[in-house]
């Protein structure tokens, strides 16, 4: 896989990109070595970068930094596995490897908006990583089988889920680190 040609095609030709995903392998390692290391790293550096130029001191954006990009592979994974929970449920196959990768290519957008970081002015446009929302949508059914009529409501079930367990990860990181007000 050519990590520029595969983030270009997810992003302007998903439709005939996920039946070439689906062809390809779901492990893990490979997933998070060649795809995740690298575009995860994005939001991780520009926030870092954009912080201290704010302000924020270098050990403290170094800390935030380092836990945005692990947080980065511990949410792929999760949210990896409630999709292969939620699949079946909507109609769909379980099927980890393939569930793994609808989350992993489906964060691409939000990866890529992380930039945005790099000018705390600009963190709004950040918003469009939302295309990855569309991402999961077009990817249910050729990676997970999910029915075309079923795919929305497994896609809005996903998106909440996700949000819900991305806020317990935020309370648990941050409670663990010692932030205040937690």
């Amino acid at each position: 896989m050519n990590l520029v040609e595969r983030v270009k095609a997810i992003i302007l030709t998903p439709k005939t990109e996920w039946p070439v995903i689906e062809r390809e392998s779901g492990d893990v390692g490979y997933l998070f070595q060649s795809y995740v290391a690298i575009l995860a790293a994005i939001p991780a550096v520009a926030g870092l970068v954009g912080a201290v130029m704010s302000g924020l001191s270098m050990g403290t954006a170094v800390m935030l930094a380092v836990m945005q990009y692990v947080l980065a592979f511990v949410a792929a994974y999760l949210i990896g596995m409630l999709i292969n929970l939620l699949a079946p449920r909507f109609g769909g196959r379980e099927d980890f490897g393939q569930a793994l990768k609808l989350s992993v290519y489906s964060s691409t957008p939000s990866w890529l908006a992380g930039v945005f970081a790099l000018i705390p002015a600009l963190s709004f446009l950040a918003i469009l990583g939302l295309y990855g929302i569309y991402l999961l949508y077009t990817g249910a059914g050729p990676l997970m089988r999910v029915p075309q009529e079923r795919s929305l409501g497994f896609t809005i079930t996903v998106v909440v889920c996700a949000i819900l367990l991305m806020l317990v990860l935020g309370f648990v990181t941050a409670a663990l680190v010692g932030i205040p007000g937690v």
